[in-house]
């Protein structure tokens, strides 16, 4: 997969979170989670985009690894919204299998990065 390939997979996957937090119950509830959920989201391609800036390979990996935890955020926020039955919706079956595979594809860059930098 090319970086700009995962580019357009992160920005769609946040645009996918944003639309099924559109459709959240307007409730305090369905209000926090959608912040905190839209947030993580988000923030996997707006830092996957800062680490191919890296101003170093310390950099890159740092960058890397909040790319990493916010992909394994956002899977949690997807498994709150499935468990508690705040929303009921197909696209989430998707969206988990998402946040999967992206937490999934950063965890193996970010120690393939760590390998390469001890060498």
């Amino acid at each position: 997969m090319t970086q700009k390939m995962l580019e357009e997979r992160t920005k769609q996957f946040h645009i996918a979170v944003i639309q099924l937090c559109n459709d959240m119950p307007r409730t305090i509830v369905g209000f926090e989670i959608s912040k905190q959920f839209i947030r993580s989201a988000g923030s996997i391609g707006a830092n996957y985009r800062a680490s191919l800036r890296a101003k170093s390979k310390s950099d890159f990996i740092y960058k890397i690894q909040i790319v990493l935890e916010e992909a394994d955020e956002s899977h949690y926020w997807l498994e709150i919204l499935q468990l508690s039955g705040l929303i009921k919706d197909e696209r989430i079956c998707g969206l988990l299998q998402e946040a999967f595979e992206l937490t999934a594809i950063f965890s193996a860059t970010d120690k393939t990065a760590k390998s390469n930098s001890k060498k």
